[in-house]
Parts: structure tokens; sequence; C-alpha cells
């Protein structure tokens, strides 16, 4: 007698949805620790998850632009749950992260981290438990953005190709505090480590439409100092490296951020 097949609810929806925008579309398949260990967590085959994931990807604008259909086939309740899962994102993104968290037995003082390479792991950080909802929400929102733009980046810092996973930052291209409706864009996203980090987050670097870094006169003026000839100049007019499926960030927003470096307005986006 042939199996049951298992239809999908909502909420393993919303749970695939939360982990297909954290894994590169070259990763949607059933070899991917990733995709086996939801799929162990769901009761389901890892072909079954890496399937729906692809199904999403027919529906993804952004690899539309790429010429990338996906896997035709995205069911009716599929086309719903991404149009209400991109409709309101914030609100969305935090009630998967939840899910996530619940799902692999997270606490509340746990970070949940989707490492292409290794699967879901759980990482209990130093910091006391959150009791505020919007604190919680800020949380939540600050971990899937990290995870899907470190993944996106291949978990390399896009300038220096540092790959030590905790001395990368998902640095906002447009400033967190400012720009609301972008903070959890993944095309708002650079993977940097933490002093490029800190460098484009006060202007003191800066990419062109082509990616290249840009110095700031006041780094240029310190190259002969070791240093900074070794950390920053001997990358300058260099492109961003990114993995072949990456979704390259916005060239809009790259030219946003010069333009407000260039006017002395740029501030700290935390």
């Amino acid at each position: 007698m042939p199996a049951t097949r298992k239809n999908w609810t909502r909420a393993e929806l919303l749970l695939a949805l939360n982990l297909y925008h954290k894994l590169p579309f070259g990763q949607l398949h059933s070899r991917n620790p990733v995709i086996i260990a939801l799929a162990d967590k769901l009761g389901r085959g890892a072909n079954s998850v890496a399937m729906k994931l692809s199904n999403f990807a027919s529906l993804d604008p952004v690899l539309h632009l790429r010429g990338i259909k996906g896997l035709q086939g995205a069911s009716a309740l599929d086309r719903t749950v991404w149009a209400e899962f991109h409709e309101n994102l914030a609100e969305s993104v935090a009630a998967s992260e939840e899910s996530l968290r619940n799902l692999f037995d997270a606490d509340a003082e746990s970070e949940v981290e989707v490492l292409p390479k290794e699967g879901i792991r759980v990482l209990r950080m130093p910091t006391g438990p959150t009791t505020v909802a919007s604190e919680v929400k800020t949380r939540r929102g600050q971990s899937y953005f990290r995870n899907a733009v470190l993944n996106n980046f291949g978990g390399r810092c896009g300038v220096t190709q540092l790959d030590i996973r905790e001395l990368l930052i998902a640095s906002h291209i447009l400033p967190w505090g400012k720009h609301p409706q972008e903070r959890l864009n993944v095309r708002n996203g650079l993977c940097l480590s933490r002093l490029h980090d800190a460098a484009f987050d006060m202007g003191l670097i800066a990419f062109d439409d082509d990616l290249r870094l840009l110095l700031s006169p006041r780094l240029k003026e310190a190259l002969p100092r070791q240093i900074i000839a070794d950390t920053f100049g001997s990358y300058a007019g260099q492109p961003l490296v990114l993995p072949d499926d990456a979704i390259p960030p916005d060239p809009e927003f790259l030219r946003r951020h010069r333009s407000a470096v260039a006017a002395g307005s740029f501030v700290k986006a935390g």
C-alpha cells in the first residue's frame, strides 16, 4: 500500500520560508545539513523539504531578475504564505524565528545559528534573558538578518575573506534606525569583519557601483602606517567577494551610503 502524502501546514511553511531566506539558491538540496536538520524535526524527508524550498524559489522576484525560475509546482498555500510573510516582514520574521527556536529547544538566552555546512546549532549567549516584547522582536530580527547575510556571503568577510564567524558582522548599508523598511532586506546587508564593519559604519570606507572598496581621505592619509596598509590599503579598489549564487547588495543602497558619507551626514547604524 503506497504511503499517504503528508500535506504541509502553514506553520511548517513559515519555518521552511525562514530557512529559505538564509540559504543561497545553490544550497537548496537534500544533502544540505540545514535542510536535513529541519526535515528531521518536522518528521519529513530531506527531499521533501528541499523541494518545498525550491518551490519558494519560483515565487522569488529577486531570483527571477537573475533568470532563476526555481522548481515549478508551488501550491496555493505556498503562494498565500509567501505573500503574507513578505507583506509584514518584521512580524513574520519575529514569529518564524520564535517557531524555529522552539523547534530546536533554544531558551531565552540562546541564539540559533544556521550553518550551511554544519546544520542548525543553538548557542548560549552571555546576555541575560530579555523580557520586553519589543526587545525580543528586535533580537529575533537581528538574528534572522545575521544568518541570512552571513550565509549569502558564504560565511566570509566580503573584503578580507575572513571566515571566523564570531568575528563577522552583518552590516546594514542603510542604517537600522533610519530605514526600518529595509532592516531585514538581505540586499541591505554586507558581511564584514568587525573592523571593516566599524569602518563602514563610520563612513571610513564605502563601495562603488562595481562593489569595489573605496577609502576615505582620512584612511588614505594613514596608509603609511603598516596596520592601515595591511587591513585597508591592500584591498582598496578590489571588489567585494561573493559566492556565484549570492544575492548582490542593492547598488542604490550603496550609492545612498556614499552620498551620506560625502555630505558628512552619515551616522552610526546601531
